[in-house]
């Protein structure tokens, strides 16, 4: 599997990988080294580990625990890529109590993370200011608090394993909103996409995937818009919003924010970096915030 190293020290490495497996290609054992979170930039592929099995498709994060095997296969879609987040154990003082947050195996698509994982991509490409390290210690700390508060509720909650071609449909349209998150897609219309109806079509992709795909569709949305907001830091906010399929500006500004915890606009003034904005996140992340 090519892997680039975009970051590395004592405390934390951050890859790029890009895996070039061929649908049904068989997988092999692989070990986890270190506390991970790889954000799924592109491709699907399923994750198995501890005796459980995970979809994973854009917008996802693969959790890692250290020395825990696992396998990667590609039953639908032909290879991903992946922006890979290692974290030292000895980041994290105290772990023992928080050691089961990291052992989820996959988080689904959730915008509180997303937009972190693109300011992340930002910053790979030289489209942001922010260091690849800072980054990396926001994610953690979003994941760590994010997880804590999901313990018990459904987030976590086993369901029924579903059949092989329904993971295949619900990844299929997970795939088929993504590429059309810009249009005024409906849960019937990617139902029709699927061949079921709109009731069994919600249920399926729910289970697969642990999102609804009105759900998916908001945050696909977000998870572009925070890509425009750096990749060109004069386009109006009003555009994006648009350009990414929000009908409504303040609609689109009350998700943002509740996705990445600030603003468009300040979300954009982060990614330019600065002094000012640099002393501010820093003095916000402290050891607390992610132990």
């Amino acid at each position: 599997m090519p892997l680039r190293t975009l970051f590395s020290n004592a405390s934390m490495a951050i890859y790029d990988f890009r895996c070039a497996a061929a649908v049904g290609e068989q997988p092999y054992t692989e070990l986890h080294r270190s506390f991970s979170l790889s954000y799924v930039r592109c491709g699907a592929f399923g994750y198995h580990c501890r005796g459980k099995s995970y979809d994973l498709v854009p917008g996802a994060f693969l959790v890692g625990y250290p020395d825990d095997e696992y396998q990667c296969s590609h039953e639908h879609v032909c290879g991903d890529e992946c922006l890979s987040f290692h974290f030292a154990p000895a980041l994290f003082e105290n772990l023992s109590d928080k050691a089961a947050l990291w052992r989820t195996g996959r988080v689904p698509p959730i915008s509180e993370l997303m937009v972190l994982g693109q300011l992340g991509q930002a910053a790979a490409e030289g489209r942001s200011d922010l260091g690849l390290d800072e980054i990396g210690l926001m994610l953690a700390a979003r994941y760590v608090d994010l997880m804590a508060a999901a313990r018990g509720s459904a987030l976590g909650r086993s369901r029924a394993k579903p059949s092989a071609t329904d993971r295949r449909r619900a990844i299929e349209a997970a795939g088929w909103i993504a590429d059309h998150a810009e249009e005024p897609v409906t849960l019937d219309l990617v139902a029709a996409q699927s061949g079921l109806s709109s009731f069994h079509f919600l249920r399926v992709f729910s289970q697969v995937l642990g999102v609804t795909p009105h759900q998916y569709l908001i945050r696909s949305r977000l998870a572009r818009a925070a890509q425009l907001l750096v990749e060109d830091m004069t386009r109006p906010v009003t555009a994006i919003a648009l350009d990414v399929g929000f009908e409504d500006l303040s609609n689109f500004v009350r998700s943002f924010h509740r996705a990445a915890g600030q603003s468009p606009r300040r979300f954009r003034q982060a990614a330019r970096g600065g002094s000012a904005t640099r002393r501010r996140a820093a003095a916000r992340i402290t050891k607390n915030d992610w132990l």
